[in-house]
Parts: structure tokens; sequence; C-alpha cells
């Protein structure tokens, strides 16, 4: 009398223990990834400025490019 859930109470501990652990490492793991930001990826227009700047591409080409790409 009184035993109540004393046999399954070690049970209980164990999942409460395993919930516990995973809670931890799942919340370690979605803030390491956070502070991962993604690489900065230059624009359209910021890249065709560069190629023009490089000389790759004509003034006619740039033009024509940045007004294709602005509409």
């Amino acid at each position: 009398m009184g035993w109540g859930f004393m046999g399954l109470g070690w049970l209980i501990w164990i999942i409460l223990l395993i919930v516990i652990i995973w809670g931890i490492v799942k919340i370690a793991g979605s803030t390491s990834r956070q502070n991962q930001l993604p690489p900065a990826e230059d624009d359209a227009i910021e890249i065709l400025k560069k190629r023009y700047a490089r000389g790759e591409i004509s003034r006619e080409q740039f033009e024509e490019m940045k007004k294709d790409l602005q509409s």
C-alpha cells in the first residue's frame, strides 16, 4: 500500500532525462546555426559595375544590361 508508481519511477526519470538532454542539444544546435551568416551575394547591378570596371564589357553592353536589369 502506498507504492503508487514506484515500480515505474526509474523509467519516468530516464524519459525525463532524455527529454532534457534532447532539448539542450536542440537549443544549442539552433543557436549555432543562427550565428553562421550565409555568404553575402552581390546584387546583379553591382556585379555588372564590377565587370564594366574590369573592362570585361563595353559601355554599350553595360548600359544595355543595366537597363534590362532595372526594368
